[in-house]
Protein backbone atom coordinates (compact mmCIF):
# COMPACT_ATOMS: atom_id res chain seq x y z
CA UNK A 1 0.00 0.00 0.00
CA UNK A 2 2.90 2.25 0.88
CA UNK A 3 4.58 1.61 -2.71
CA UNK A 4 1.34 2.40 -4.14
CA UNK A 5 0.74 5.82 -2.45
CA UNK A 6 4.48 6.27 -3.65
CA UNK A 7 3.46 5.98 -7.39
CA UNK A 8 0.09 8.04 -6.98
CA UNK A 9 1.95 10.87 -5.43
CA UNK A 10 4.51 10.56 -7.88
CA UNK A 11 1.68 10.34 -10.77
CA UNK A 12 0.17 13.48 -9.04
CA UNK A 13 3.26 15.93 -9.16
CA UNK A 14 4.21 14.87 -12.85
CA UNK A 15 0.69 15.72 -14.00
CA UNK A 16 0.83 19.10 -11.93
CA UNK A 17 4.03 19.92 -13.23
CA UNK A 18 2.64 19.66 -16.63
CA UNK A 19 -0.21 21.59 -16.50
CA UNK A 20 1.63 24.48 -14.77
CA UNK A 21 4.38 23.94 -17.35
CA UNK A 22 0.65 24.28 -19.86
CA UNK A 23 -0.37 27.63 -18.58
CA UNK A 24 3.22 29.54 -18.38
CA UNK A 25 3.34 28.76 -22.17
CA UNK A 26 2.80 31.24 -24.08
CA UNK A 27 0.88 30.70 -27.54
CA UNK A 28 2.03 32.12 -30.36
CA UNK A 29 -0.23 32.49 -33.79
CA UNK A 30 1.36 31.61 -37.15
CA UNK A 31 3.04 33.81 -39.05
CA UNK A 32 1.56 35.81 -41.96
CA UNK A 33 3.49 37.47 -45.08
CA UNK A 34 4.21 36.61 -49.16
CA UNK A 35 7.30 34.54 -49.35
CA UNK A 36 10.66 37.04 -49.07
CA UNK A 37 8.75 40.03 -48.38
CA UNK A 38 9.91 41.95 -44.83
CA UNK A 39 8.74 44.47 -42.76
CA UNK A 40 10.57 47.40 -41.60
CA UNK A 41 9.36 49.12 -38.57
CA UNK A 42 11.16 52.52 -38.70
CA UNK A 43 10.22 56.30 -38.05
CA UNK A 44 9.31 58.12 -41.41
CA UNK A 45 11.67 60.33 -41.52
CA UNK A 46 14.28 57.54 -40.71
CA UNK A 47 13.40 55.55 -43.81
CA UNK A 48 13.34 58.54 -45.87
CA UNK A 49 17.11 59.70 -45.24
CA UNK A 50 19.97 57.71 -45.08
CA UNK A 51 19.65 55.05 -42.60
CA UNK A 52 16.36 53.78 -44.80
CA UNK A 53 18.91 54.00 -47.87
CA UNK A 54 21.16 51.87 -46.07
CA UNK A 55 18.58 49.29 -45.57
CA UNK A 56 17.31 49.35 -49.12
CA UNK A 57 20.91 48.61 -50.24
CA UNK A 58 21.22 45.99 -48.30
CA UNK A 59 18.20 44.19 -47.73
CA UNK A 60 16.76 45.31 -51.28
CA UNK A 61 19.97 44.45 -53.09
CA UNK A 62 19.92 42.57 -56.25
CA UNK A 63 19.06 39.04 -56.68
CA UNK A 64 22.77 37.24 -57.75
CA UNK A 65 22.64 35.65 -61.57
CA UNK A 66 18.69 36.81 -62.43
CA UNK A 67 18.23 38.42 -65.96
CA UNK A 68 16.05 41.29 -64.63
CA UNK A 69 16.67 42.87 -61.89
CA UNK A 70 14.61 42.05 -58.48
CA UNK A 71 14.96 42.69 -55.14
CA UNK A 72 16.43 39.82 -52.54
CA UNK A 73 13.43 40.91 -50.56
CA UNK A 74 10.29 43.04 -51.17
CA UNK A 75 10.06 45.70 -48.32
CA UNK A 76 7.21 47.39 -46.53
CA UNK A 77 8.11 50.59 -43.91
CA UNK A 78 5.46 51.08 -41.02
CA UNK A 79 6.38 53.55 -38.70
CA UNK A 80 6.70 51.82 -34.56
CA UNK A 81 3.12 53.05 -33.55
CA UNK A 82 1.53 51.60 -36.36
CA UNK A 83 3.41 47.83 -35.54
CA UNK A 84 0.41 46.28 -33.66
CA UNK A 85 -1.88 43.62 -34.04
CA UNK A 86 -2.26 41.07 -36.43
CA UNK A 87 0.86 43.22 -38.80
CA UNK A 88 3.18 41.98 -36.13
CA UNK A 89 2.36 38.44 -36.97
CA UNK A 90 4.83 39.20 -39.67
CA UNK A 91 6.78 36.32 -40.78
CA UNK A 92 9.96 38.97 -41.05
CA UNK A 93 10.70 42.03 -39.21
CA UNK A 94 13.19 44.18 -39.30
CA UNK A 95 13.35 46.63 -36.48
CA UNK A 96 15.27 50.01 -36.55
CA UNK A 97 15.28 52.61 -33.59
CA UNK A 98 16.73 55.39 -31.99
CA UNK A 99 17.20 54.07 -28.66
CA UNK A 100 20.18 54.97 -25.78
CA UNK A 101 21.57 51.59 -26.38
CA UNK A 102 23.65 50.45 -29.23
CA UNK A 103 22.62 46.99 -30.53
CA UNK A 104 21.95 44.54 -33.34
CA UNK A 105 20.71 41.03 -33.00
CA UNK A 106 18.53 38.31 -34.52
CA UNK A 107 15.36 36.91 -32.31
CA UNK A 108 13.16 34.13 -33.03
CA UNK A 109 9.74 33.88 -32.62
CA UNK A 110 9.01 36.98 -30.66
CA UNK A 111 5.38 37.63 -31.74
CA UNK A 112 4.28 34.68 -33.84
CA UNK A 113 5.11 31.10 -35.26
CA UNK A 114 7.88 30.65 -36.84
CA UNK A 115 9.33 34.82 -37.34
CA UNK A 116 12.45 35.87 -37.57
CA UNK A 117 13.25 39.65 -36.11
CA UNK A 118 15.97 41.55 -36.64
CA UNK A 119 16.25 44.51 -34.26
CA UNK A 120 18.75 47.18 -34.49
CA UNK A 121 19.27 50.50 -32.09
CA UNK A 122 21.64 53.35 -32.03
CA UNK A 123 21.74 56.37 -30.53
CA UNK A 124 22.44 58.34 -33.28
CA UNK A 125 22.33 57.52 -37.63
CA UNK A 126 25.96 56.88 -37.75
CA UNK A 127 25.40 54.01 -35.35
CA UNK A 128 22.49 52.82 -36.82
CA UNK A 129 24.29 52.71 -40.40
CA UNK A 130 27.15 51.16 -38.53
CA UNK A 131 24.85 48.14 -36.71
CA UNK A 132 22.46 47.77 -40.10
CA UNK A 133 26.17 46.72 -41.70
CA UNK A 134 26.74 45.01 -39.10
CA UNK A 135 23.95 42.49 -38.40
CA UNK A 136 22.89 42.33 -42.33
CA UNK A 137 24.50 38.91 -43.25
CA UNK A 138 23.26 37.56 -40.27
CA UNK A 139 19.62 39.02 -40.85
CA UNK A 140 19.72 38.17 -44.53
CA UNK A 141 20.46 34.60 -43.56
CA UNK A 142 18.03 34.38 -41.18
CA UNK A 143 15.47 35.75 -43.24
CA UNK A 144 16.12 33.78 -46.07
CA UNK A 145 16.32 30.21 -44.48
CA UNK A 146 12.82 31.20 -42.78
CA UNK A 147 11.09 31.34 -46.25
CA UNK A 148 12.83 28.18 -47.23
CA UNK A 149 11.03 26.64 -43.87
CA UNK A 150 7.86 28.11 -44.99
CA UNK A 151 8.13 27.39 -48.97
CA UNK A 152 8.81 23.44 -47.72
CA UNK A 153 5.79 23.40 -45.14
CA UNK A 154 3.28 24.35 -48.57
CA UNK A 155 4.69 22.47 -51.04
CA UNK A 156 5.26 19.04 -48.93
CA UNK A 157 1.29 19.55 -48.46
CA UNK A 158 1.16 17.71 -52.14
CA UNK A 159 4.16 15.83 -53.13
CA UNK A 160 5.31 14.37 -56.46
CA UNK A 161 4.86 10.55 -55.55
CA UNK A 162 6.98 9.61 -58.69
CA UNK A 163 10.17 7.13 -57.67
CA UNK A 164 12.31 7.88 -61.00
CA UNK A 165 14.93 9.91 -58.89
CA UNK A 166 15.69 6.84 -56.32
CA UNK A 167 14.87 4.42 -58.96
CA UNK A 168 18.16 5.87 -61.17
CA UNK A 169 20.18 8.15 -58.78
CA UNK A 170 18.96 6.67 -54.71
CA UNK A 171 17.77 9.57 -53.84
CA UNK A 172 14.97 11.67 -52.19
CA UNK A 173 13.60 14.90 -52.50
CA UNK A 174 10.71 16.49 -51.31
CA UNK A 175 9.29 17.84 -54.56
CA UNK A 176 5.58 18.96 -55.34
CA UNK A 177 2.70 17.42 -57.17
CA UNK A 178 2.64 19.65 -60.39
CA UNK A 179 6.25 18.56 -61.37
CA UNK A 180 6.34 15.75 -63.58
CA UNK A 181 9.40 13.58 -64.70
CA UNK A 182 9.91 14.30 -68.26
CA UNK A 183 13.02 12.49 -69.06
CA UNK A 184 14.39 9.71 -67.15
CA UNK A 185 17.73 7.77 -68.73
CA UNK A 186 20.49 5.97 -67.09
CA UNK A 187 21.92 8.58 -64.75
CA UNK A 188 19.77 11.09 -65.46
CA UNK A 189 16.40 12.45 -64.31
CA UNK A 190 14.32 15.66 -65.50
CA UNK A 191 11.11 17.04 -63.45
CA UNK A 192 9.56 20.04 -64.45
CA UNK A 193 6.80 22.08 -64.02
CA UNK A 194 4.49 24.49 -66.43
CA UNK A 195 3.97 27.48 -65.19
CA UNK A 196 2.13 30.79 -66.59
CA UNK A 197 4.88 32.42 -68.97
CA UNK A 198 7.12 29.27 -69.18
CA UNK A 199 8.60 26.17 -66.82
CA UNK A 200 10.65 25.68 -64.25
CA UNK A 201 12.90 22.29 -64.60
CA UNK A 202 14.73 19.82 -61.65
CA UNK A 203 17.92 17.55 -63.04
CA UNK A 204 19.61 15.55 -61.25
CA UNK A 205 22.37 13.55 -62.30
CA UNK A 206 26.15 12.18 -60.98
CA UNK A 207 29.45 12.97 -61.66
CA UNK A 208 32.63 10.22 -60.85
CA UNK A 209 34.18 11.49 -57.31
CA UNK A 210 37.45 12.92 -58.54
CA UNK A 211 35.61 15.31 -61.35
CA UNK A 212 36.38 18.47 -59.62
CA UNK A 213 39.98 17.67 -58.19
CA UNK A 214 41.95 20.70 -58.86
CA UNK A 215 40.41 24.01 -57.29
CA UNK A 216 42.55 26.31 -60.12
CA UNK A 217 40.01 24.91 -62.63
CA UNK A 218 36.70 24.30 -60.71
CA UNK A 219 35.07 26.84 -62.35
CA UNK A 220 36.11 25.80 -65.50
CA UNK A 221 35.50 22.38 -65.24
CA UNK A 222 32.00 23.69 -63.62
CA UNK A 223 31.03 25.22 -66.64
CA UNK A 224 32.69 22.25 -68.54
CA UNK A 225 30.62 19.63 -67.21
CA UNK A 226 27.26 21.60 -67.17
CA UNK A 227 27.83 22.38 -70.95
CA UNK A 228 28.42 18.79 -71.94
CA UNK A 229 25.41 17.56 -69.79
CA UNK A 230 23.61 20.35 -71.65
CA UNK A 231 24.33 19.12 -74.89
CA UNK A 232 23.41 15.72 -73.97
CA UNK A 233 20.10 15.52 -72.30
CA UNK A 234 19.10 19.39 -72.62
CA UNK A 235 18.18 20.07 -76.04
CA UNK A 236 16.89 23.73 -77.03
CA UNK A 237 13.87 24.38 -79.81
CA UNK A 238 15.63 23.81 -82.74
CA UNK A 239 18.07 21.05 -83.51
CA UNK A 240 21.28 21.25 -83.13
CA UNK A 241 20.66 23.76 -80.45
CA UNK A 242 21.22 23.22 -76.47
CA UNK A 243 21.26 24.30 -73.06
CA UNK A 244 24.93 26.11 -71.84
CA UNK A 245 26.18 28.58 -69.45
CA UNK A 246 26.12 31.78 -70.77
CA UNK A 247 29.55 32.60 -71.87
CA UNK A 248 29.31 36.63 -71.01
CA UNK A 249 29.64 35.61 -66.90
CA UNK A 250 31.75 33.20 -65.11
CA UNK A 251 28.99 31.62 -62.39
CA UNK A 252 28.86 32.81 -58.69
CA UNK A 253 30.51 29.57 -56.87
CA UNK A 254 29.88 29.86 -52.75
CA UNK A 255 30.77 26.83 -50.52
CA UNK A 256 27.17 24.91 -49.22
CA UNK A 257 25.82 22.73 -46.87
CA UNK A 258 22.73 21.07 -48.25
CA UNK A 259 20.76 19.23 -45.64
CA UNK A 260 24.14 18.21 -43.91
CA UNK A 261 25.80 16.79 -47.05
CA UNK A 262 29.40 19.46 -48.55
CA UNK A 263 28.75 20.67 -50.78
CA UNK A 264 29.36 23.62 -53.51
CA UNK A 265 26.67 25.99 -54.54
CA UNK A 266 26.76 27.17 -58.04
CA UNK A 267 24.16 30.10 -59.21
CA UNK A 268 24.71 31.57 -62.79
CA UNK A 269 22.81 32.14 -66.08
CA UNK A 270 21.69 29.60 -68.81
CA UNK A 271 21.50 29.92 -72.36
CA UNK A 272 20.70 28.27 -75.54
CA UNK A 273 23.66 27.42 -77.92
CA UNK A 274 22.44 29.54 -81.18
CA UNK A 275 18.84 30.29 -80.11
CA UNK A 276 18.31 33.48 -78.29
CA UNK A 277 16.69 31.66 -74.73
CA UNK A 278 18.15 32.76 -71.37
CA UNK A 279 17.27 32.07 -67.26
CA UNK A 280 18.81 31.56 -64.08
CA UNK A 281 19.77 28.51 -62.68
CA UNK A 282 21.22 26.99 -59.49
CA UNK A 283 23.28 24.01 -58.83
CA UNK A 284 24.57 22.05 -56.27
CA UNK A 285 27.47 19.54 -56.67
CA UNK A 286 26.95 17.38 -53.21
CA UNK A 287 30.14 15.12 -51.86
CA UNK A 288 27.99 11.78 -51.94
CA UNK A 289 30.49 10.08 -49.57
CA UNK A 290 27.79 7.06 -48.99
CA UNK A 291 28.11 6.23 -52.76
CA UNK A 292 32.05 7.71 -53.56
CA UNK A 293 30.80 10.20 -56.14
CA UNK A 294 29.38 13.94 -57.05
CA UNK A 295 25.78 14.14 -57.12
CA UNK A 296 24.46 17.19 -59.32
CA UNK A 297 21.21 18.61 -58.13
CA UNK A 298 19.75 21.98 -60.60
CA UNK A 299 17.02 24.00 -60.50
CA UNK A 300 16.32 26.31 -63.90
CA UNK A 301 13.47 28.44 -64.87
CA UNK A 302 12.39 29.11 -68.19
CA UNK A 303 10.18 32.60 -68.01
CA UNK A 304 10.54 35.18 -70.56
CA UNK A 305 9.69 38.98 -69.50
CA UNK A 306 8.71 37.62 -65.60
CA UNK A 307 9.99 38.19 -62.01
CA UNK A 308 11.48 34.48 -60.95
CA UNK A 309 12.61 35.15 -57.21
CA UNK A 310 10.47 33.63 -55.53
CA UNK A 311 10.48 30.59 -58.43
CA UNK A 312 14.22 30.65 -57.75
CA UNK A 313 13.27 30.02 -54.04
CA UNK A 314 11.24 27.54 -54.92
CA UNK A 315 13.34 25.37 -56.28
CA UNK A 316 16.21 25.78 -53.63
CA UNK A 317 13.69 24.81 -51.10
CA UNK A 318 12.70 21.66 -52.74
CA UNK A 319 17.09 21.09 -53.48
CA UNK A 320 17.14 21.43 -49.88
CA UNK A 321 15.24 18.44 -48.92
CA UNK A 322 17.36 15.99 -50.34
CA UNK A 323 18.13 12.67 -49.03
CA UNK A 324 20.65 10.16 -49.80
CA UNK A 325 19.17 6.83 -49.29
CA UNK A 326 21.04 3.93 -47.97
CA UNK A 327 22.66 1.39 -49.90
CA UNK A 328 20.27 -1.69 -50.22
CA UNK A 329 21.88 -4.77 -49.25
CA UNK A 330 22.76 -7.90 -51.74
Amino acid sequence: MRKLGTLLLVAFLALTACKESSKNKRYLPPSTGAINSLMVVMENDLWQGEVGDKVRALFADRVLAVPQSEAIFSLTQIPPQVFSGAITNSRSVLYVQKDSLSIGHVKSNVYALPQKVAVVKGRTNDELLTNIDAIAPKAIASFKNNEISEAQKRFKRSLNKETDLKDVLGIHLDIPSVYRVGKHEENFVWLDRQILKGNMNIIAYTMPNNSFSNDSTFVRDIVSMRDSIGKKYVPGPYEGTFMITERAFSPYVFPAEINGYKAAEIRGIWEVNGYPMAGPFLSYIINDDINNRKLILEGFIFAPSANKRDDLLELEAILKTLEILPKKSV
